[in-house]
């Protein structure tokens, strides 16, 4: 390479940081633009003939420094597969949980393999929580379906190689999840070119054969890094994932710390590592590469791999050897008769890859730029939408602009422009939406699936990490003859003052929703409530009636009530009142808004960070109602946030006034006006001020307060976990995950479990996702155990719930997942919540109504 194209290269890296680094927290909400340095990489990317896959179960379980290795370094076209969508996680940065929490961690995900340059798949299998055995994973998720659904992506994606993250020998050892992809990938593996396997994918899939099947190793698998030195490495080969890339100014590992901490909710935000690093894999199937550096060996990865592709070879080769950085539309000739060779090709398959990789070229050499923005972010079935048309050739070019059209409508505009050199070209296009078009939601959230999978009936949307968006835009260029369309997808561009030009998706919804303010309401004793619903309008003039629907029992004072919502994106709250039935009960809530003719049955759950693109997320309007005959004592409650949980939500449902506390304004006697304390989970994991404010917090106890300290996780890296009790305590990552496992009560005659609510083992019934987590394994005699449970195979586990006077009060020390159950609505655990609150405090009669 020549000393002018590198001194070339020195002076674009820093635009390349601006663009892809210093942009981070923008980079899903702006434009991509790419300099030189992009082009060239991307026309080395469309010579390699050659997919990798990466297979795990959850989002941040891949190894962005391999991805990134494949996709920059190596140049094969590079995707993770996770089997899941990390549902059952926990969320460091909002309140998403569940069905949210996967939409999230699905857009992170997205983000991640925008920076490493991978692509992204998933299987129907839901994240039903922590697994310790495969064979409960397999069954839970329905091992048919998601085995499918491997072999359904691999015949898609058709790789040749597939590396697993995770090891298929060692069930037990770890998540039952991940060992569970591994299994299913080395099963699949086998199953892709048999006919006889998912016979129904090969209407519309072919056969394929993957070459070889890998494990992504380490020293982690072998316990140290001494047995690892030690192992054969006969059929391991191993990279130097941290090269760097002196034409995009930075590292494979820097690409890839950038990636992973994408994965914000997840708490993956870190350090950028550069420098020498190692990565090893072990073959499992296939034939081990003669060059060990090399995972492609032996397989054709060039245009000759197909039918009529070494002419074309012989034209992007030329490109890529000769290419001028100074004028890449100097190009634009080659690469206009490479398309049409490539539009010729006989193989379907890398037709349709390579076809989108070189009009992506196309485009960036000549500076066009293509856009369709929509005046608002969303518009309804049936309405109209003004769509803004912006064309630039930003070279010298011959372009003409033959015409526009919007893609699965009659609406096409006949221009034939021509695209001067930097001459911007706009003009306007009137959108009426479809009244059969379907509203903009995730897919796999379309109906309802079971504990363990997704439902999703149709077949063509399995594998796709998002809902293909309703509305495209076909732009019909003429390069002096030649013709090519572009689609790209309508946005809304719009500005802020605090962050300039941002983008969203152009969304599809229904003209009006209507939500409960809680999910879950609980009713402590037979009084009515006032329940409001808020209706927002995303239309102009609504008018309708919004419908209460409630089951046998439960009362409400009029069905129907009447809004009226003049602006787009208002919202209006009607107040229903709700009357519970006397005994206990659990039951549903509903709503039906009535609007021009049409009844919406549908919530808006908007998911908003800087870091992904705004999702917009379409669930039943509907709340858990739970009639609860619960007492309780005390009525101020200080609670101190931790990793994001909706527990001060719940306590406020059964009377107690909830204050969230921040701890770095704890001071001596500052907590007196408190009847308890309640630390948030992983609170000790993730809020600096603790370490300092212990003395504080057990003087409270001291003086007769309740200290309430929920699960955190034991790490080398949290030396104030050390300190957390009283007395000697050690957590440990001793866990119950099964939510039906049997609970047995040790301390029978504790006041625990018998004020004021008489607690029995049925109080354990109805749990979700699991019983607890990160149980204590050893502590002092001054606790006592108060509850066992175990799972199945496993010996009993005694630290779930531990009480230790101290002084007047109490510190209560517990692993249950109340995080998870409140939200849920389970009974019990409000009842022993409710218990763990009052503890100490002045006796009622079980008869006695609700104090506070």
């Amino acid at each position: 390479m020549s000393k002018t194209k590198l001194f070339l290269m020195d002076k674009i890296v820093h635009i390349f940081i601006v663009l892809v680094l210093s942009s981070i927290s923008l980079r899903s909400q702006t434009v991509n633009k790419k300099t030189s340095a992009n082009i060239y990489h991307s026309i080395q990317k469309l010579n390699f003939l050659g997919k990798a896959l990466y297979i795990a179960a959850h989002p941040d379980d891949e190894n962005t420094r391999l991805i990134s290795y494949l996709s920059n370094h190596t140049k094969a076209t590079t995707a993770y597969l996770s089997l899941t969508r990390g549902d059952g996680g926990q969320n460091l940065i909002g309140t998403e949980l569940r069905e949210l929490l996967g939409v999230l961690r699905t857009q992170e995900l997205l983000a991640a393999r925008r920076v490493d340059g991978g692509q992204q798949f998933f299987s129907r299998a839901n994240d039903f929580g922590y697994s310790k055995h495969p064979d409960e994973t397999l069954k839970i998720w329905n091992k048919r379906e998601v085995l499918g659904d491997v072999v359904r992506i691999i015949r898609n994606f058709k790789p040749d190689v597939i590396i697993n993250r995770f090891d298929h020998r060692s069930p037990g050892k770890t998540h039952g999840h991940h060992t569970s992809s591994a299994m299913l990938s080395v099963e699949a593996f086998d199953l892709v070119n048999d006919p006889k396997a998912y016979p129904d994918q090969l209407t519309s899939l072919d056969l394929w054969q993957p070459k070889r099947l890998f494990f992504n190793t380490s020293w982690w698998f072998y316990g140290s890094k001494e047995n690892f030195d030690k192992a054969d490495k006969s059929k391991m080969m191993g990279m130097d994932v941290g090269t760097y890339y002196p034409l995009l100014g930075i590292s494979n590992n820097e690409i890839a710390s950038v990636a992973s901490s994408q994965h914000l909710c997840q708490g993956f935000g870190r350090l950028n590592t550069r420098g020498s690093q190692n990565e090893y894999i072990e073959l499992l199937k296939g034939d081990l590469p003669v060059n060990k550096n090399n995972i492609f060996d032996g397989i054709d990865t060039s245009w000759s791999r197909v039918e009529g592709g070494k002419e074309i070879g012989a034209i992007l080769y030329k490109v890529e050897n000769n290419f001028d950085f100074t004028n890449p539309a100097k190009h634009l000739t080659e690469l206009l008769k490479a398309h049409s060779l490539i539009r010729n090709l006989k193989d379907e398959h890398w037709k349709t890859n390579k076809l989108e990789e070189i009009e992506s070229i196309i485009l960036a050499v000549t500076g066009l730029y293509l856009e369709a923005s929509a005046e608002s972010a969303n518009t309804n079935p049936g309405n109209s939408s003004k769509i803004s048309i912006e064309a630039v050739n930003r070279s010298t070019s011959n372009i003409t602009l033959k015409s526009v059209m919007i893609a699965n409508t009659n609406l096409k505009v006949i221009t034939d422009k021509v695209l001067k050199n930097n001459q911007k070209q706009n003009f306007e296009i009137n959108l009426k939406v479809p009244e059969n078009t379907k509203y903009t939601t995730p897919y796999w959230l379309n109906e309802k699936g079971t504990l363990g999978t997704y439902k999703v009936s149709d077949a063509t949307l399995i594998g796709k990490a998002e809902t293909p968006r309703a509305f495209f835009t076909d732009f019909l260029l003429d390069f002096e003859g030649y013709q090519i369309n572009f689609r790209k997808p309508i946005i809304y561009r719009y500005a802020k003052r605090d962050k300039g030009e941002l983008y969203k998706p152009f969304e599809i919804l229904p003209e009006v929703t209507a939500r409960f303010s809680n999910k879950v309401l609980i009713f402590a004793d037979e009084k009515s409530k006032q329940i409001p619903i808020t209706i927002k309008a995303h239309k102009d003039q609504l008018k309708g009636e919004v419908e209460f629907v409630c089951a046998n029992g439960w009362t409400v004072d009029k069905k129907t009530k009447s809004f009226s919502i003049e602006n787009k994106g208002d919202e209006q709250i009607v107040i229903f009142s709700l009357t519970p039935p006397t005994n206990e009960d659990e039951s549903y809530i509903s709503l039906k808004v009535r609007v021009n003719g049409k009844v919406i049955t549908k919530e808006l759950a908007t998911i908003a960070y800087d870091h992904i693109p705004e999702q917009s997320v379409l669930l039943p309007a509907e709340a858990k109602v739970v009639r609860l005959n619960i007492q309780r004592l005390g009525k101020s409650i200080g609670y101190i946030n931790g990793a994001g949980d909706a527990i001060p939500t719940s306590l406020n449902q059964i009377g107690y006034q909830v204050e969230t506390i921040d701890p770095a304004t704890i001071q001596e006697g500052g907590l007196t006006q408190y009847d308890a304390i309640v630390l948030g989970i992983r609170a000790y994991n993730v809020v600096k001020d603790l370490k300092f404010k212990q003395k504080y917090l057990f003087d409270f106890v001291k003086d007769g307060g309740n200290l309430i300290v929920q699960y955190n996780t034991a790490s080398s890296r949290n030396k104030q976990l050390s300190n957390i009790a009283p007395y000697d305590l050690k957590l440990s990552r001793d866990r119950v995950t099964d939510e039906n496992s049997e609970v047995r009560i040790l301390a029978k005659d504790h006041d625990i479990v018998n004020f004021p609510n008489k607690i029995g083992e049925e109080d354990f019934n109805g749990w979700v996702q699991e019983r607890g987590l990160y149980f204590p394994n050893e502590w002092s005699n001054d606790f006592t155990p108060i509850l066992s449970m175990k799972d199945k195979g496993e010996s009993e586990k005694k630290g779930s719930l531990l009480i230790a006077p101290y002084g007047k009060g109490n510190y209560i020390y517990t692993g249950l997942s109340f995080f998870r159950e409140l939200p849920a609505g389970v009974s019990g655990a409000y009842k022993l919540f409710a218990n763990m609150l009052s503890l100490g405090k002045e006796k009622v009669s079980s008869t006695a109504k609700v104090k506070g």
